[in-house]
């Protein structure tokens, strides 16, 4: 190697006949170009490169492309947070005086969103039981932009009209957004049922461990998709490369994990059930589950890997409960390889009033389960001791 400054201090990537078979991860937040012609190439889009982290790297690429596949999409963008990509999707498309109709059960930060900052912005919004077709039409306004709702609702599991309200989008011209995080790929592919715009908090099951925190939107207009990428760099949404390597990782075995869990998830509702002290359950597709016909119509045999349910005795039997439950996480998340136990009263729906969240149906003995990778029978096991400890306290 030459002994000159440009080749002491500039470091070279070994050459190599064999290639990774992992993914290399490239953690560099600014890229060299040859000169101010092929940076101009790139910017103008006649070669493909990468100039600063900001406006992207290859590790997002990398996922955006394995995702995009799942939800048959081609520009997914990966972003910094699940409410980064939420955000990102209505900032994209909306403007002062605009409208959008919400689900009323989006989850805790969406609605703060919804109920604060975008009227902050001189946006309007309604929010609406998307289960109720009839409801969201009653607050369309010729100023309407777009529908946002959840396939499966945080944290009540409710399950969306997807299809009655794509219907009436496109008579009114308005876009839908869904947010696919609880159900996945695998369990429904929006745009196949006409939505607009596709959402997910990768932090959640697709990267599955607990190590990531990710969002991705899409959109099946390529204008939409264009205004979304160039945002997401202007406002810094960009997500760390070690975040998107971790999650490529996790997608990787995505497909086993969501097949376990859903399995476990099903037998828990079940067993939680027919156990005493156990209030009432929630599964998309149990028999006694509000919206179970849509469930079935919609998601198939696939109830997805998330179960809510409230014990008798509210807080303090929650307190008992989680106490009694040493085997188990509690922690506001859902995905990871390892159950959790959340209760949104105190995490995600804090910040709505005892009336709203009674609204919802979340009571202080109202709990939500992200089924984990574990047998499914010591699972179950565990929470019906728990449970059992609960009812002897409280």
């Amino acid at each position: 190697m030459s002994d000159t400054p440009s080749a002491r201090f500039r470091a070279r990537w070994p050459e190599s006949s064999s290639r990774p078979v992992a993914t290399p991860l490239q953690p560099s937040v600014v890229y060299a170009s040859s000169d101010p012609d092929a940076l101009d190439r790139q910017y103008e889009g006649q070669e493909a490169g990468y100039t600063y982290a900001r406006e992207g790297h290859p590790n997002a690429d990398v996922l955006a492309g394995l995702i995009d596949r799942m939800e048959g999409a081609t520009n997914g963008v990966v972003v910094s947070s699940g409410m980064a990509a939420v955000t990102l999707a209505l900032l994209a498309v909306l403007k002062a005086g605009d409208h959008v109709i919400g689900a009323d059960q989006l989850y805790g930060r969406s609605l703060r969103l919804m109920n604060e900052e975008l009227p902050r912005l001189g946006m309007k919004t309604t929010l609406v039981d998307p289960t109720d077709v009839t409801a969201v039409e009653a607050a369309m306004r010729p100023e309407t932009r777009m529908i946002l709702i959840e396939t499966v609702s945080n944290p009540t599991l409710r399950v969306a009209d997807v299809e009655g309200i794509v219907a009436l989008a496109a008579k009114h011209g308005v876009l839908v957004a869904i947010d696919n995080t609880f159900v996945t790929p695998l369990g429904m592919r929006p745009f196949d049922l006409g939505a607009d715009i596709v959402i997910h908090s990768v932090t959640k099951l697709l990267a599955g461990h607990s190590d990531a925190t990710l969002g991705y939107v899409a959109a099946k207009d390529a204008d939409i998709a264009e205004r979304m990428a160039v945002l997401a760099a202007t406002m810094g949404m960009t997500p760390s490369p070690f975040d998107c390597w971790l999650a490529e990782r996790g997608v990787y075995s995505f497909d086993l994990r969501f097949e376990r869990t859903t399995a476990t998830a099903a037998k828990l509702a079940r067993v939680l059930a027919s156990t005493h002290g156990v209030a009432r359950v929630l599964y998309p597709t149990q028999s006694d589950h509000p919206d179970h016909n849509r469930a079935i119509a919609l998601l198939g045999d696939n109830g997805g890997h998330m179960v809510s349910f409230e014990l008798v005795g509210g807080r303090a039997a929650t307190n008992a409960f989680v106490k009694a439950a040493t085997d188990l996480n509690f922690a506001p998340t859902l995905g990871d390889v390892a159950t959790t136990i959340s209760h949104p009263a105190t995490s995600s729906h804090r910040a709505l009033s005892d009336e709203g969240r009674a609204a919802l149906g979340i009571s202080q003995g109202f709990l939500r389960i992200s089924v984990g990778c574990e047998p499914a029978d010591a699972l179950c096991e565990a929470f019906t001791r728990a449970i059992a400890t609960a009812v002897a306290e409280s």
